[in-house]
Parts: C-alpha cells; sequence; structure tokens
C-alpha cells in the first residue's frame, strides 16, 4: 500500500513538472512558427506596414523589391506584414495614415515620391515608425524624429553599368548610348549621371541621349523615347523608369539592340539584356524591419547602401557583357576601395 502511494505521489509529481514545462514554452513563444524564426534573430515579432508607389508590385523592380523584402522579413523574423497598394499620389496619406492606425510599429514608404505624405503622417503619429525608401530623413519637411531614410549611391551602379556599356560601344563600333527616365527626380538622375559618367570613362568619344517620360507605369511612352533614340544611333538604351521602363528594353530587344534594366536584375528578359544596375531595395526594407525587430530604429537618421556595402551593384552579364567580366569587376573594386571617387548625381 505505501509503495503504492508512494508510485502515485512520484508519477503526479512528474506530470506536474511537465506541466510547468510545457507552461514555460508557451511563454517564450508568443506566436508558433513566426517565433522561431524571431527568436533565431534575437528580436521581436513586429507588425510592418508597407505602402508602395504607383508603380505597383508587377513594375518588377522597384516596388517588386521593396515587397520581397517585407515577404523575406515575414518568412525569416516572423513579422506581420501587410502591403497597401497606391494607385494614385492621392493615395499615400491616406494609406500611411490607415497603416498607422492598424498600430503597425513600422510604416514603410516605398519611394522619393512618397515624401511630403510620409512628413505628414509621421507628424501625426509622433509615437510610430517609418521607413522611407529613396528620401532622406534630413530633407524631410519638418524633419521628424521618427522616420528612418533608406538610401542608395545609385550613381554607383549607374557608373559601372555606363562602363560597360562604353566598352560594348567601342568595340562594337557604335558611337551613341542612351537612358530613359522616368520622372526627374534625384534617384533617377543618380543612375543616369553615374551611368553617363562610367561611358566617357570607358570610352571618351562616346555620345550619351537621354529621355523622360514623365511617368513609371505605361510602358508605351518610354517604349517611345527609346525608339527615337534607337533612331539616332543609341545602341544600348538604359531604363530608369520601372515598368515604363519595361517598354524602353522592348524597344531594345524589338531593334536588335542592347538593353540595361534597372533595380533588380532583370536579365530574365533575354539575351539583349547587357546587364542591369542593382539597387537591393529588398535588402534595405528587410535591415530596416530587422533593426526595428531588435530595437536598433534610429529616427531622423539615413541608412545608405553603396557598392561597399554590397547594396549596389550589377546584376547577371548578357551574352554580350561576358567578355568583360574582368574589367567590370576591377571596377567595382575600385569604387568599393575609394580608389575611383568623385562620381556625379546630378545630369547636366
Amino acid at each position: 500500500m505505501r509503495k503504492s502511494f508512494r508510485f502515485t505521489l512520484f508519477a503526479l509529481l512528474a506530470a506536474l513538472a511537465l506541466g510547468i514545462a510545457a507552461c514555460g514554452g508557451d511563454d517564450d513563444d508568443s506566436g508558433g512558427s513566426n517565433t522561431s524564426s524571431s527568436s533565431d534573430s534575437g528580436g521581436k515579432s513586429i507588425k510592418t506596414g508597407l505602402v508602395t508607389d504607383i508603380g505597383g508590385l508587377n513594375d518588377r523592380s522597384f516596388n517588386f523589391l521593396a515587397n520581397k523584402g517585407l515577404e523575406d522579413a515575414e518568412s525569416q523574423l516572423g513579422t506581420q506584414g501587410r502591403v497597401f497598394l497606391s494607385k494614385s499620389n492621392g493615395d499615400y496619406i491616406p494609406n500611411l495614415q490607415t497603416s498607422a492606425q492598424q498600430q503597425n510599429d513600422l510604416t514603410i514608404s516605398v519611394g522619393f515620391l512618397m515624401g511630403d505624405a510620409t512628413a505628414t503622417v509621421a507628424k501625426k503619429f509622433p509615437n510610430n515608425d517609418f521607413a522611407i525608401v529613396d528620401f532622406s530623413a534630413a530633407s524631410l519637411k519638418g524633419k521628424p524624429t521618427n522616420v528612418e531614410g533608406l538610401l542608395f549611391k545609385e550613381q554607383e551602379a549607374g557608373y559601372l553599368a555606363g562602363y560597360l556599356a562604353g566598352l560594348w560601344a567601342k568595340d562594337n563600333n557604335a558611337d551613341t548610348i542612351s537612358s530613359v527616365g522616368g520622372q526627374k527626380i534625384p534617384p533617377v538622375d543618380h543612375y543616369i549621371a553615374g551611368y553617363q559618367k562610367g561611358a566617357k570613362d570607358a570610352n571618351p568619344s562616346i555620345k550619351t541621349l537621354n529621355g523622360y517620360s514623365q511617368d513609371f507605369v505605361d510602358q508605351a511612352k518610354c517604349k517611345e523615347i527609346a525608339l527615337n533614340q534607337i533612331a539616332q544611333g543609341s545602341k544600348v538604351v538604359f531604363q530608369v523608369a520601372g515598368q515604363c521602363g519595361l517598354g524602353a528594353l522592348d524597344a531594345a530587344k524589338e531593334k536588335k539592340v542592347q538593353g540595361i534594366g534597372v533595380d533588380a536584375d532583370q536579365s530574365y528578359l533575354g539575351p539583349h539584356i547587357l546587364t542591369s544596375a542593382l539597387k537591393k531595395v529588398d535588402v534595405a526594407v528587410f535591415d530596416a524591419i530587422k533593426s526595428a525587430s531588435d530595437g536598433k530604429f534610429k529616427g531622423g537618421s539615413d541608412v545608405i547602401a553603396s557598392v561597399k556595402s554590397g547594396g549596389i551593384g550589377l546584376g547577371k552579364l548578357g551574352p554580350e557583357g561576358q567578355k568583360y567580366a574582368d574589367q567590370i569587376k576591377k571596377i567595382q573594386d575600385d569604387i568599393a576601395s575609394g580608389k575611383i571617387t568623385g562620381i556625379p548625381d546630378t545630369v547636366k
């Protein structure tokens, strides 16, 4: 009888110990599979709103990359994400406000054109954190201290693309290359200024053409500009216009000249893509979310991506670009080391 009692008591104590251990596990895991990723990162799972510009998620470059950064944070950090699509400039403030009102820990504005809207909403929600791609925190109206700028040295990527274009043009008896921008805003002009400088450094006799569609969506507008440039002798067309720019690359394919993609690697479009000027918006968005998750968010400051940091570079070299791989690698190393400096960011 006494042995039976002791056995029963031991079993009860063991069960109780297991129950306590299980409860302790529940306290540490506050969200199933998401918590595992968050715990591995050393931070907490946060809610993040991503507000696109009018280019939409199907631009296959800028907004697409920003959304990829959010998706990566969802899978790796346990972030709860929501995307707010902007169909027009008038959607920026309502979308940003909705994200803030839904108590997202971080709201990310995707694009320079959202600067004023971000400053306005950040001022209304001083206890919320915001980040904006392509706009310096110090340049926002009122200089809100709850906004972090996610910037890029696009001129470095443009320089690499231009240097490659200049080398190719020299070897193929081409005397003209061109670029098609969306709107004349800093991040677009950074690319173009670097592109023109790189081309001239590789091939001093090269002629450069440039035009703006005033649009980041309508592919027909960019295609028309590119076709006009090709008619003027351009043998390489660099698109810096998001979804609209896909029309410029289509013109390059149609007229059998070389095209250069932007932001994301667009080599999938075909062998006519000489390369792509990479701007790793996905990495910047992911890092901003991780920073907020780790409690290291720094409002009122900027994070700047460059060739040296790995946030800027070139995509896959197409068939016509492969022979220049070693030369371009050296130029990239020279930029990273500081041997090449003074790359312009203003189109003259």
